[in-house]
């Protein structure tokens, strides 16, 4: 993801705010994913996986807990590769994300490191 002189309009330099974009995940739009470069994985809710509509038959087994900002441990129902697009064309590029599958509750859908 880059960034040009125009996405700074209207913001005030330096900031701290979040990054939050549009993404198309199995050409779905999805919006309301955070982007966090301190996360370790790739966090989709499971509020968002619902509305995919792929069996949960799909998750993979994942056996380690994640540990949250607070403390708490959340277990993973599981882990799905989906193929995500970024941009628009001519400046796209479509990759293929292994996301943890968590069924917390978040402001987002998704988080991507």
């Amino acid at each position: 993801i880059t960034f040009s002189d125009a996405d700074y309009e209207g913001i005030r330099l330096p900031h701290d705010d979040p990054v939050v974009v549009t993404l198309l995940v199995e050409l779905f739009t999805m919006k309301r994913i955070l982007i966090d470069s301190g996360s370790s994985v790739d966090i989709l809710y499971k509020h968002a996986f619902d509305q995919l509509r792929i069996s949960v038959d799909q998750l993979k087994l994942v056996k380690t807990p994640l540990v949250g900002f607070a403390g708490e441990t959340i277990c993973p129902l599981g882990s799905i590769n989906l193929s995500v697009v970024a941009g628009t064309a001519p400046r796209q590029t479509q990759v293929e994300m292994t996301f943890l599958v968590v069924d917390t509750p978040s402001p987002y859908n998704a988080i991507v490191g």
